[in-house]
């Protein structure tokens, strides 16, 4: 391997999981001056990588909806021109930062020697047999120090510092997202997730939307799903100042979070993602250990909560109050 290596990354879900990956980025084109980084990731997830400006070439790959569809005919057509883009390119180093069996194999795709998690370290032991090289990476780590370890071992540098972003956020473009931010300072709530043991209480979102009103600050709501949309209007009753945002491109919701005065929200893709683009943030776990998977950014960050259940909306104000009167310090 040369100074400046060819480096495939295969890290495709999900949406906090691929944030999670970004900041070894940095790592590789500081540790490895003219590397070239390319990236494997879940269509749906495409922008993500697209944000960091150390990823050359985004690959996307549609397992989540090939799965669904796998008798037809064009689900094996799209597969064999997703596995000819993987090939098309010849890798000093393929990283399998996922750990799972299904992004190994996408990993035996490229051509390229692959290296990942050794067996007590990936998410699906069984994943480790498909690698060439394999290393031991403590599971009890964070999500991205992790990503970065593993990185680190596979393309033999040291690691330097704390994890960092620096993600190129776009310019927020979509009409009906920048009316919403031309009347002053907003703050964005992030209400909805997939897993049901994730939601946090609607009279608490109710509390934090009070407050945030006092402080001068409408509240921007976001949502997905048809599902989550008629849940977000039904917790929006009853709120001072809150907007409902339009379904929104990802990397339209990228730009509107790094413009947020502030952002709450539950742990989802979402939340990672606003703290990734640098804005203030709380995190609130209702039904995962923080510690594994914690907010983590440029700006002031906190995440509250466990396993066991979430946290008191007073320990989410005060924890608000902490992350704005730090930011404004040291902004």
């Amino acid at each position: 391997m040369g100074d400046a290596p060819r480096v495939l990354i295969v890290k495709m879900s999900s949406m906090g999981d691929v944030i999670h990956a970004l900041p070894m980025v940095n790592d590789i084109v500081r540790a490895r001056p003219g590397a070239m980084v390319d990236w494997v990731v879940e269509e749906g997830f495409s922008a993500l990588p697209r944000l960091h400006p150390g990823v050359r070439f985004v690959l996307p790959v549609a397992l989540r909806r090939w799965r669904r569809t796998m008798l037809a005919p064009t689900t094996w057509r799209e597969l064999r021109v997703a596995r000819r883009n993987v090939r098309a390119t010849s890798y000093d180093r393929v990283i399998d930062v996922q750990g799972l069996i299904k992004s190994a194999w996408v990993a035996r795709w490229a051509q390229g020697p692959t290296s990942g998690f050794d067996r007590a370290s990936a998410r699906e032991p069984m994943a480790a047999r498909c690698y060439d090289r394999r290393f031991a990476v403590a599971p009890t780590l964070h999500a991205i120090e992790r990503n970065r370890r593993l990185a680190a071992e596979a393309l033999g540098y040291l690691l330097e510092g704390p994890p960092r972003f620096t993600l190129a956020v776009p310019a927020l473009i979509q009409p009906e997202l920048s009316d919403l931010t031309r009347h002053g300072p907003y703050a964005v709530l992030l209400t909805n997730a997939s897993r049901s043991t994730k939601l946090w209480p609607t009279e608490s979102w109710r509390a934090i939307e009070a407050d945030l009103a006092r402080r001068g600050l409408r509240t921007l709501l976001i949502w997905g799903t048809e599902e989550e949309g008629a849940a977000t209007r039904m917790r929006a009753q009853g709120m001072v100042a809150a907007h409902i945002v339009p379904r929104s491109k990802l990397d339209q919701l990228a730009a509107l979070l790094a413009g947020a005065r502030v952002v709450v929200g539950i742990d989802t893709g979402l939340t990672h993602l606003a703290a990734a683009v640098g804005a203030p943030t709380v995190g609130v776990f209702c039904d995962y250990d923080p510690r594994l998977v914690a907010i983590s950014g440029e700006a002031p960050c906190e995440s509250l909560g466990s396993a066991a259940g979430g946290p008191a909306a007073g320990e989410v104000l005060a924890a608000l109050e902490r992350v704005l009167r730090t930011h404004a310090s040291t902004g």
